[in-house]
């Protein structure tokens, strides 16, 4: 399988917009499974237990003055795993991602790709194919200018309509 994302990301010079789709990734994540079981927290306040290789990438990049910028566009209720993101999410802003989240059903207007996908400075675009339990099973990476900018205009609709990760109140 090609590199992950934070390969890309650490050539990004201006922007990496990422956008999420799914309910539902791998349910084996370690992460995952013992924050089901309650012996697993995230907060900014406990950063040696979550800190990883990730979020060193991404507070490089934003460190050279890259946004990076993650929409989710989510069903309510919140499944689990997607509940899960939600109290993950404090360690990816910690790192300097802007975190927002658009439920589904204000989204049925929008055209958007039915896969996750990242764009970088607009111009490498990397999707993520799952199979329907949520496992990874192919990283795309497509250098087109005219789909790259479709995806931009994607996540910028979503974007603008998307409550960020501290107003957002799951339901």
């Amino acid at each position: 399988m090609k590199p992950p994302a934070r390969e890309p990301l650490s050539r990004a010079r201006r922007t990496a917009i990422h956008l999420e789709v799914r309910d539902q990734y791998a349910s084996t994540d370690p992460d995952f499974l013992e924050w089901c079981e309650g012996r697993r927290t995230f907060t900014p306040d406990n950063r040696a237990d979550w800190w990883e290789g990730w979020h060193d990438a991404v507070q490089a990049a934003v460190s050279r003055g890259v946004a990076v910028r993650r929409a989710r566009v989510v069903s309510e209720p919140l499944t689990e795993y997607v509940r899960w993101e939600y109290d993950y999410a404090v360690t990816n802003i910690a790192a300097g991602e802007d975190v927002r989240w658009l439920p589904r059903r204000q989204a049925k207007d929008l055209a958007v790709p039915a896969v996750d996908f990242w764009v970088f400075d607009g111009e490498l675009v990397l999707f993520h194919h799952f199979s329907g339990d949520g496992v990874l099973t192919e990283r795309e990476y497509v250098n087109d200018a005219t789909l790259a900018a479709w995806c931009n205009a994607a996540f910028d609709s979503v974007w603008e309509r998307a409550t960020p990760h501290e107003e957002y109140k799951p339901v």
